[in-house]
């Protein structure tokens, strides 16, 4: 029975990496690795003088602290406003520069270690199957060494444990970069509501 779960788990694994264009890709959520400013900002365009503010310590120590997913979006939409108060556009532009520099290179990171998550779980699941093969040939022989086959077992179940454990995990590492997106889009329009017309 659990080697019925275990195929299943598999073609799961398969079908949601079939929907990308890259085969250790295991989530079902489409494989981008970079985002672009305007998919976030709707504000004025940046150019040379706004991303040199953009480094400007006010504007960084501000992206850094709205940047963070532990500060609730409803405070840190409330930061903005106070922020918007004061600012102009060239400022609440580079804001928006300052926390998209942050977030998407975060976020691409986090794409890459989900590939190699994934690779992993391929992996694994070659290394399950080459188990039980191994094993239906140790059954198959004329003296079986049933020492080894249960050891070839236990290995068996473990391998199948660690690989059902990070299945479990994936729905939750595959929604981490979708969370961060979210983030970016909602400080953009934070910040685009404050640009002064």
């Amino acid at each position: 029975m659990k080697y019925l779960a275990l195929g299943f788990l598999l073609i799961a694994g398969a079908a949601q990496a079939a929907d990308g264009t890259d085969p250790d890709w295991p989530c079902v959520q489409r494989k981008q690795p970079h985002l672009s400013l305007g998919q976030m900002w709707t504000g004025p365009e940046p150019d040379d003088a706004i991303r040199e503010l953009a480094r400007s310590t006010e504007v960084v120590h501000l992206a850094e602290r709205l940047e963070q997913r532990r500060l609730p979006i409803a405070e840190a939409e409330a930061e903005i406003a106070e922020y918007a108060k004061t600012a102009d556009n060239a400022h609440l532009t580079a804001l928006m520069v300052a926390i998209f520099d942050r977030i998407d290179p975060h976020r691409t990171a986090l794409i890459s270690g989900i590939g190699r998550y994934g690779h992993k779980q391929v992996d694994l699941a070659k290394q399950i199957e080459d188990r039980r093969a191994k094993m239906a040939e140790m059954e198959k022989a004329e003296t079986p060494d049933f020492d080894a086959i249960d050891a070839e077992e236990k290995a068996l179940d473990w391998d199948t444990r660690i690989f059902q454990d990070r299945q479990q995990a994936l729905t939750y590492v595959c929604e981490t970069p979708v969370l961060l997106e979210q983030r970016a889009f909602a400080l953009g329009r934070a910040i685009a509501a404050g640009v002064k017309p």
